[in-house]
């Protein structure tokens, strides 16, 4: 769980800040209802990744994780919908590769949570 302790917990807190910023610039485009959406699911990964660190057992842990990977994958939804709309004009392309290192770094702790249970 040090892996996890590190590199997930920093990358995903990390993320939510460049979110924030991101939340920012929308609504100063008037871009309210999917910047609220992608800057409730962005935090919440790191929310969850943050609770599974105190998990009371590997079960609580993994559920806690799972939640992480679910919201990271819905992160990864509003950010192509703004993307491929382009709403507010912008390049998301690194906050897509962002979320995308994170759903696969979530994928393989949840995998192997599984395995270890």
């Amino acid at each position: 769980m040090e892996y996890v302790k590190g590199r997930v917990t920093d990358k995903s807190f990390n993320f939510a800040l460049e979110i924030i910023e991101l939340y920012k610039e929308l609504t100063r485009n008037s871009e309210f209802v999917i910047s609220k959406q992608l800057l409730r699911s962005a935090t919440s990964i790191g929310a969850n990744v943050n609770e599974a660190q105190a998990a009371a057992s590997k079960k609580d842990f993994l559920n806690k994780m799972c939640i992480a990977a679910k919201e990271a994958r819905e992160t990864d939804y509003w950010l192509k919908l703004l993307s491929k709309s382009q709403f507010v004009k912008n390049d998301y392309t690194k906050y897509l590769n962002d979320i995308n290192e994170l759903i696969k770094m979530l994928t393989a702790i949840v995998k192997s949570t599984k395995n270890n249970l």
